[in-house]
């Protein structure tokens, strides 16, 4: 668990580092050319470490539900709008507003089983906790 602990925590830093890079990109040289070239340079990268890995199942691919082969077209539109939103919002609190959006839909997709999640049950307190974020984001975003 320690382990998955850290994993998550490196994401949260390269997602915020990326949405940066990203955003200086699309500056010089637009945004559709920034998203796509960001998600072909991610494809190189997991084509160059599958050859050493070599974790592929493609015989799996027929038992997976086809609606889940979209994640990499909702990679392309995170891209986008995470780019939009740094881009005008600022680091900082655009990640502060990503943050609530995740822990919000991800509660949902628990709470309702979606995707073949295991259903978890209502809790009042991670409401609050996401209410808590959402009072931190207003003392973040006060101005004296």
């Amino acid at each position: 668990m320690f382990g998955s602990v850290i994993m998550a925590l490196i994401s949260g830093i390269l997602m915020s580092v990326q949405g940066v890079f990203n955003t200086r990109v699309t500056e010089k040289a637009g945004i559709w050319f920034t998203t796509g070239i960001v998600n072909f340079t991610g494809f190189l990268l997991c084509i160059l470490i599958l050859l050493f890995v070599r974790d592929e199942n493609v015989a799996g691919l027929k038992h997976v539900n086809k609606l889940y082969l979209l994640g990499g077209v909702i990679g392309a539109c995170i891209t986008y709008t995470v780019i939009i939103a740094i881009g005008s919002l600022g680091p900082a609190y655009a990640v502060m507003l990503i943050l609530i959006a995740q822990t919000l839909s991800a509660y949902l997709i628990e709470l309702f089983g979606l995707f073949q999640t295991e259903k978890s049950p209502f809790v009042w307190s991670k409401l609050v906790g996401v209410g808590v974020m959402i009072v931190g984001i207003i003392i973040f975003q006060w101005k004296h």
